[in-house]
Protein backbone atom coordinates (compact mmCIF):
# COMPACT_ATOMS: atom_id res chain seq x y z
CA UNK A 1 0.00 0.00 0.00
CA UNK A 2 1.61 3.45 -1.31
CA UNK A 3 0.66 6.57 1.30
CA UNK A 4 -0.01 9.38 -0.56
CA UNK A 5 -0.18 12.72 0.70
CA UNK A 6 -1.60 15.52 -1.49
CA UNK A 7 -0.77 19.01 -1.17
CA UNK A 8 -3.06 21.74 -2.77
CA UNK A 9 -6.20 19.46 -1.80
CA UNK A 10 -8.65 22.30 -2.26
CA UNK A 11 -7.90 22.76 -5.87
CA UNK A 12 -9.78 21.21 -8.42
CA UNK A 13 -6.58 18.77 -9.33
CA UNK A 14 -6.35 18.44 -5.54
CA UNK A 15 -9.70 16.85 -5.26
CA UNK A 16 -9.28 14.68 -8.22
CA UNK A 17 -6.10 13.12 -6.83
CA UNK A 18 -7.98 12.47 -3.56
CA UNK A 19 -11.07 10.88 -5.44
CA UNK A 20 -8.35 8.49 -6.94
CA UNK A 21 -6.82 7.89 -4.32
CA UNK A 22 -9.83 6.44 -2.07
CA UNK A 23 -10.93 4.41 -5.69
CA UNK A 24 -7.37 2.74 -5.54
CA UNK A 25 -6.70 -0.95 -4.23
CA UNK A 26 -3.18 0.51 -3.48
CA UNK A 27 -3.05 3.47 -1.94
CA UNK A 28 -4.07 4.89 0.87
CA UNK A 29 -5.01 9.04 1.72
CA UNK A 30 -2.05 9.70 4.29
CA UNK A 31 -2.38 14.01 4.50
CA UNK A 32 -4.12 16.62 2.99
CA UNK A 33 -2.87 20.11 2.81
CA UNK A 34 -4.05 23.49 1.86
CA UNK A 35 -2.51 27.19 2.60
CA UNK A 36 -2.52 28.54 5.45
CA UNK A 37 -6.15 30.24 6.21
CA UNK A 38 -8.41 28.51 3.37
CA UNK A 39 -11.57 27.54 3.77
CA UNK A 40 -10.60 23.32 3.10
CA UNK A 41 -8.41 23.44 6.26
CA UNK A 42 -9.86 21.41 9.34
CA UNK A 43 -12.72 19.94 6.39
CA UNK A 44 -12.29 16.15 5.92
CA UNK A 45 -10.47 15.80 2.54
CA UNK A 46 -12.59 12.96 1.01
CA UNK A 47 -15.64 15.12 1.71
CA UNK A 48 -13.77 18.31 0.46
CA UNK A 49 -13.30 16.10 -2.80
CA UNK A 50 -16.96 15.11 -3.20
CA UNK A 51 -15.95 11.82 -2.30
CA UNK A 52 -17.16 10.66 1.14
CA UNK A 53 -15.70 10.69 4.56
CA UNK A 54 -11.93 10.06 4.20
CA UNK A 55 -11.25 10.16 7.69
CA UNK A 56 -8.32 12.47 6.90
CA UNK A 57 -8.45 15.94 8.21
CA UNK A 58 -7.32 18.62 5.35
CA UNK A 59 -4.09 20.77 7.37
CA UNK A 60 -2.38 23.76 6.89
CA UNK A 61 0.96 22.50 8.55
CA UNK A 62 3.27 20.56 5.75
CA UNK A 63 5.38 18.35 8.13
CA UNK A 64 2.30 17.00 10.00
CA UNK A 65 0.93 15.90 6.14
CA UNK A 66 4.53 14.75 5.53
CA UNK A 67 5.38 12.40 8.22
CA UNK A 68 2.99 9.36 7.40
CA UNK A 69 3.39 9.42 3.61
CA UNK A 70 5.63 7.53 1.27
CA UNK A 71 4.74 9.89 -1.95
CA UNK A 72 3.13 13.68 -1.69
CA UNK A 73 1.87 14.42 -4.81
CA UNK A 74 1.78 18.69 -5.29
CA UNK A 75 -0.94 20.43 -7.26
CA UNK A 76 -0.38 23.88 -5.52
CA UNK A 77 0.96 26.86 -7.11
CA UNK A 78 4.64 27.62 -8.43
CA UNK A 79 5.56 29.91 -5.67
CA UNK A 80 5.07 27.10 -3.05
CA UNK A 81 6.60 24.41 -4.84
CA UNK A 82 10.14 25.11 -3.32
CA UNK A 83 8.60 25.16 -0.35
CA UNK A 84 6.96 21.80 -0.59
CA UNK A 85 10.11 20.70 -2.26
CA UNK A 86 12.16 21.44 0.95
CA UNK A 87 9.81 19.78 3.40
CA UNK A 88 9.48 16.57 1.62
CA UNK A 89 13.22 16.53 1.59
CA UNK A 90 13.37 17.03 5.46
CA UNK A 91 10.05 14.01 5.26
CA UNK A 92 12.26 11.96 3.16
CA UNK A 93 8.97 11.91 1.34
CA UNK A 94 9.05 10.94 -2.50
CA UNK A 95 7.25 14.23 -4.65
CA UNK A 96 5.51 14.03 -7.70
CA UNK A 97 4.71 17.66 -8.87
CA UNK A 98 2.00 18.00 -11.40
CA UNK A 99 1.57 22.35 -10.35
CA UNK A 100 1.82 24.33 -13.57
CA UNK A 101 2.94 27.84 -14.65
CA UNK A 102 6.72 28.18 -13.29
CA UNK A 103 9.13 30.95 -14.85
CA UNK A 104 11.90 29.25 -16.74
CA UNK A 105 14.00 30.68 -14.11
CA UNK A 106 11.63 28.29 -11.24
CA UNK A 107 12.34 25.52 -13.56
CA UNK A 108 15.83 25.61 -14.23
CA UNK A 109 16.53 25.70 -10.22
CA UNK A 110 14.59 22.95 -9.63
CA UNK A 111 15.97 21.30 -12.80
CA UNK A 112 19.93 22.06 -11.07
CA UNK A 113 18.97 21.12 -7.69
CA UNK A 114 20.67 18.32 -5.79
CA UNK A 115 17.64 16.46 -5.19
CA UNK A 116 17.67 14.45 -1.75
CA UNK A 117 14.57 12.63 -2.34
CA UNK A 118 13.41 10.95 -5.78
CA UNK A 119 10.91 13.66 -8.00
CA UNK A 120 8.57 13.56 -10.84
CA UNK A 121 8.30 17.04 -12.39
CA UNK A 122 5.63 16.69 -15.49
CA UNK A 123 3.69 19.66 -16.69
CA UNK A 124 1.19 16.98 -17.43
CA UNK A 125 0.34 13.92 -15.94
CA UNK A 126 -2.05 12.57 -18.30
CA UNK A 127 -0.89 9.46 -20.06
CA UNK A 128 -1.89 10.32 -23.50
CA UNK A 129 -0.25 13.82 -23.55
CA UNK A 130 2.94 12.08 -22.99
CA UNK A 131 2.31 9.94 -25.70
CA UNK A 132 1.36 12.80 -27.66
CA UNK A 133 5.41 14.09 -26.67
CA UNK A 134 6.53 11.11 -28.62
CA UNK A 135 4.56 11.34 -31.57
CA UNK A 136 5.18 14.90 -31.61
CA UNK A 137 9.07 14.30 -31.53
CA UNK A 138 8.86 11.71 -33.88
CA UNK A 139 6.61 14.06 -36.56
CA UNK A 140 8.80 16.93 -36.42
CA UNK A 141 12.14 15.24 -36.68
CA UNK A 142 10.81 13.23 -40.60
CA UNK A 143 9.16 16.84 -41.24
CA UNK A 144 12.03 19.36 -40.53
CA UNK A 145 10.18 21.79 -42.80
CA UNK A 146 6.97 21.95 -42.12
CA UNK A 147 5.62 24.89 -40.06
CA UNK A 148 4.72 24.37 -36.89
CA UNK A 149 1.69 25.43 -34.56
CA UNK A 150 0.52 24.52 -31.72
CA UNK A 151 -3.09 25.44 -30.20
CA UNK A 152 -4.26 24.63 -26.30
CA UNK A 153 -7.72 25.63 -24.85
CA UNK A 154 -8.30 25.23 -21.21
CA UNK A 155 -11.32 26.48 -18.70
CA UNK A 156 -11.68 30.10 -18.16
CA UNK A 157 -10.30 29.67 -14.29
CA UNK A 158 -6.65 28.86 -15.50
CA UNK A 159 -3.78 31.50 -14.86
CA UNK A 160 -1.10 30.62 -16.92
CA UNK A 161 -0.95 30.51 -20.61
CA UNK A 162 -0.08 29.47 -22.85
CA UNK A 163 0.07 26.00 -20.45
CA UNK A 164 2.86 24.28 -19.56
CA UNK A 165 1.70 21.53 -21.74
CA UNK A 166 1.93 23.94 -24.64
CA UNK A 167 5.41 25.32 -23.74
CA UNK A 168 6.37 21.02 -23.64
CA UNK A 169 5.31 20.34 -27.04
CA UNK A 170 7.05 23.47 -28.16
CA UNK A 171 10.15 22.44 -26.39
CA UNK A 172 9.91 18.70 -27.59
CA UNK A 173 9.83 19.68 -31.79
CA UNK A 174 12.20 22.30 -31.33
CA UNK A 175 14.43 19.26 -29.62
CA UNK A 176 13.75 17.14 -32.47
CA UNK A 177 15.02 19.58 -35.34
CA UNK A 178 18.23 20.67 -33.04
CA UNK A 179 16.66 24.21 -32.10
CA UNK A 180 16.62 26.16 -29.21
CA UNK A 181 12.72 26.84 -28.76
CA UNK A 182 13.49 30.26 -26.93
CA UNK A 183 14.95 31.58 -30.08
CA UNK A 184 11.81 30.26 -32.63
CA UNK A 185 8.75 30.00 -29.91
CA UNK A 186 6.24 32.46 -30.72
CA UNK A 187 3.73 32.84 -28.11
CA UNK A 188 0.51 33.97 -30.29
CA UNK A 189 0.03 36.98 -32.87
CA UNK A 190 -1.36 40.35 -33.01
CA UNK A 191 -2.21 42.48 -35.40
CA UNK A 192 0.57 44.13 -36.95
CA UNK A 193 3.15 41.51 -36.42
CA UNK A 194 5.59 40.58 -39.13
CA UNK A 195 4.80 36.85 -41.24
CA UNK A 196 5.68 33.57 -40.02
CA UNK A 197 9.47 33.23 -39.96
CA UNK A 198 10.98 29.77 -41.37
CA UNK A 199 11.85 27.53 -38.41
CA UNK A 200 9.05 29.00 -35.74
CA UNK A 201 7.00 27.69 -33.73
CA UNK A 202 3.82 29.49 -32.80
CA UNK A 203 1.99 28.78 -30.01
CA UNK A 204 -2.01 29.99 -29.40
CA UNK A 205 -4.10 29.94 -26.29
CA UNK A 206 -7.94 30.40 -25.77
CA UNK A 207 -9.21 30.32 -22.05
CA UNK A 208 -13.30 29.44 -22.10
CA UNK A 209 -15.81 28.02 -20.04
CA UNK A 210 -14.80 24.53 -18.27
CA UNK A 211 -12.47 22.99 -20.92
CA UNK A 212 -10.61 20.61 -19.21
CA UNK A 213 -7.70 20.53 -21.56
CA UNK A 214 -7.33 20.49 -25.15
CA UNK A 215 -3.94 20.65 -27.12
CA UNK A 216 -3.13 20.49 -30.94
CA UNK A 217 -0.06 20.21 -32.88
CA UNK A 218 -0.52 21.06 -36.60
CA UNK A 219 2.31 20.17 -39.29
CA UNK A 220 1.90 21.72 -42.15
CA UNK A 221 3.92 21.47 -45.38
CA UNK A 222 3.77 21.68 -49.37
CA UNK A 223 0.36 20.10 -49.71
CA UNK A 224 -0.21 18.19 -46.71
CA UNK A 225 -0.31 19.17 -43.43
CA UNK A 226 -0.83 16.70 -40.19
CA UNK A 227 -2.60 17.25 -36.98
CA UNK A 228 -1.84 15.55 -33.33
CA UNK A 229 -4.34 16.52 -30.85
CA UNK A 230 -5.07 14.79 -27.55
CA UNK A 231 -8.38 16.23 -25.51
CA UNK A 232 -8.94 15.66 -21.78
CA UNK A 233 -12.50 14.63 -20.89
CA UNK A 234 -12.03 14.94 -17.19
CA UNK A 235 -9.68 15.56 -14.46
CA UNK A 236 -9.19 12.20 -13.87
CA UNK A 237 -6.47 11.26 -16.38
CA UNK A 238 -4.28 13.64 -14.87
CA UNK A 239 -4.96 12.08 -11.55
CA UNK A 240 -4.22 8.34 -12.61
CA UNK A 241 -0.93 9.81 -14.04
CA UNK A 242 -0.13 11.25 -10.71
CA UNK A 243 -0.82 8.09 -9.34
CA UNK A 244 0.96 6.24 -11.60
CA UNK A 245 4.24 8.37 -11.34
CA UNK A 246 3.85 8.07 -7.49
CA UNK A 247 4.21 4.43 -7.28
CA UNK A 248 6.97 4.28 -10.08
CA UNK A 249 8.30 6.91 -7.54
CA UNK A 250 9.16 4.04 -4.71
CA UNK A 251 11.89 2.12 -6.56
CA UNK A 252 13.67 5.28 -7.69
CA UNK A 253 17.45 6.90 -6.22
CA UNK A 254 17.04 10.15 -5.49
CA UNK A 255 16.91 12.45 -8.39
CA UNK A 256 14.44 14.62 -10.94
CA UNK A 257 12.64 12.24 -13.60
CA UNK A 258 9.34 12.61 -15.44
CA UNK A 259 6.60 11.18 -17.09
CA UNK A 260 8.90 9.70 -20.20
CA UNK A 261 10.98 8.29 -17.24
CA UNK A 262 7.56 7.04 -15.73
CA UNK A 263 6.08 5.16 -18.97
CA UNK A 264 9.48 4.56 -20.33
CA UNK A 265 9.07 6.77 -23.40
CA UNK A 266 12.61 8.09 -23.39
CA UNK A 267 13.54 6.00 -26.66
CA UNK A 268 12.05 8.62 -28.78
CA UNK A 269 14.22 11.41 -30.00
CA UNK A 270 13.20 14.04 -27.68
Amino acid sequence: MIKISILGAGGRMGGAVIRAILDSDNCLLAGALARHGAEAVGRDAGELAGAGHAGVEVSEDLAAVLADADVAIDFTLPQATVFNVTGCEAAGCALVIGTTGHSPEQLDRLRQRDWQVPAVLAPNMSIGINVLYRLASLAAAALPGYDAEIHETHHRHKQDAPSGTALRIGEVVAAARDQDFSAVGRLGRRPGDPARAAGEIGISALRAGEIVGDHSLLLAGPGESIEIRHSAKDRGSFANGALEAAAWLRAQRAGLYDMGDVLGLKSSVQ
